[in-house]
């Protein structure tokens, strides 16, 4: 037997069935939509009674201040997007950050010629505190990583590595790849790294650890030990604390190199 084929009343019924739920879907849409909004509202009216009754914990106290950046995180507020915004002209967390990333510039300049750009987070903590005074607001290593960030937006060559559970700060435009943060992290543990203990641990070809190691010279970022026992040994300063810790001078520096 031949099925008897759809007519078209049937086909019209169901057309029409089917622009009446979307018709329904699109009003539930827009109506979770505007509760939502109105939530959004709503917390936002509190988030900004919140920062107005704890003002001044939220500028000095930096796991405050941290809570408080997280809570505005959830309803898409970015409290140190804008110098003339509502949340920095109530909070001056806009003016907290710009002067954070004038100190980091300034510390990193300071030491450029000693570890070539590189500086460990850690060090440049404890280099930050100390140019700050004790009077001065508390700073901890998350506001700077949200104050480099906002410097590696700006494109002036600052970025993190990832290095041993904390971060290698470069501040100048070098260019690094994958095999040059392999090869700092390699570094991290003793400060520095020859050519064998590369290929050992990396499955290296000689070529290539040569090729990284060379442009890591190139850049300033590694001095070359020639006369040290075995083999040559490449040294990243950034992550030897003696070698940072003492006033370095370029000539000295030289002395390092071949």
């Amino acid at each position: 037997m031949h099925r008897r084929g759809v007519g078209a009343g049937a086909i019209a019924k169901k057309k029409l069935a089917e622009a009446k739920y979307r018709e329904r879907g699109t009003v539930l849409a827009e109506d979770q939509i505007a509760q939502m909004s109105k939530q959004l509202e709503t917390f936002k009216t509190h988030l900004e009674e919140f920062a107005s009754k704890h003002k001044q914990e939220i500028r000095k106290n930096s796991q405050f201040r941290v809570q408080f950046q997280e809570m505005c995180a959830t309803i898409g507020v970015d409290p140190l997007a804008s110098g003339k915004g509502f949340w920095s002209e109530m909070l001056g967390v806009g003016d907290f950050y710009y002067e954070l990333g004038v100190q980091i510039i300034e510390v990193c300049l300071a030491l450029k010629h000693r570890n070539g750009g590189l500086i460990t987070l850690d060090e440049l903590h404890q280099r930050v505190l100390k140019g700050r005074g004790k009077f001065a607001q508390d700073v901890s290593q998350d506001d700077l990583v949200r104050a480099i960030k906002k410097l590696k937006a700006m494109g002036n060559g600052f970025g993190m590595i990832p290095v041993g559970g904390s971060y290698l700060v470069q501040s100048v435009p070098a260019e690094l790849n994958m095999d040059h943060t392999v090869v700092l992290q390699l570094a991290e543990k003793k400060g520095y790294v020859t050519v064998m203990e590369i290929k050992d641990s990396l499955k290296w070809e000689r070529e290539r650890a040569c090729h990284v190691l060379d442009h890591l010279l190139k850049e300033g970022l590694a001095w070359l030990d020639s006369q040290a026992d075995g083999e040559p040994q490449y040294w990243l300063p950034a992550l030897f604390s003696e070698l940072s810790s003492r006033d370095v001078t370029p000539e000295e520096a030289n002395q390092m190199t071949p």
